[in-house]
């Protein structure tokens, strides 16, 4: 069994059903690193300030948001872990389409969703059929590593 990559709840409405993630596919693509081409030494990325013109080191660098005006304003990792994503920890459904409209090439990698404990199964596997019976696809929104994304949980694209 793949281990869990998220655990958190599938929730619309009043309904929450706590759910695990769980990794569909194995990424079995090739990985290559740059090299110099001279003595097949690794070629890495340095990190330059501008203003100093010297190499800094990664912890020297933190994060900052630029404004239109070109100023920039520094961010502490606390700050950043303060503002709260309303998707933390949820799979929120946002509505629903015919499972037609939904071109399965359009989507990413495939993930599991498995219940949590014995009372989240037959919530689950109730929505499942019921999308499955009405050929619906379910729409949600969700926070994967501090971003919100799209998807499309409870599916069977067929």
């Amino acid at each position: 069994m793949p281990p869990k990559v998220w655990t958190g709840a599938i929730s619309f409405g009043l309904v929450s059903i706590p759910i695990a993630v769980l990794g569909a596919t194995e990424d079995h693509s090739v990985r290559f690193r740059r090299i110099h081409t001279v003595d097949n030494g690794l070629v890495r990325n340095r990190y330059w300030c501008e203003i100093e013109d010297r190499e800094v080191s990664y912890g020297e660098i933190g994060q900052g948001y630029e404004t239109a005006g070109g100023r920039i304003i520094p961010l502490t990792d606390e700050e950043l872990h303060q503002l709260p994503l309303p998707t933390a920890r949820a799979i929120e459904l946002v509505g629903f389409l015919p499972a037609a409209d939904v071109d399965p090439l359009r989507i990413g990698p495939g993930y599991y969703l498995q219940p949590q404990a014995s009372v989240a199964a037959k919530p689950y596997v109730l929505l499942r059929q019921t999308l499955q019976r009405a050929a619906k696809v379910a729409v949600a929104r969700y926070a994967w590593h501090g971003r919100e994304r799209p998807a499309t949980p409870c599916t069977q694209l067929s």
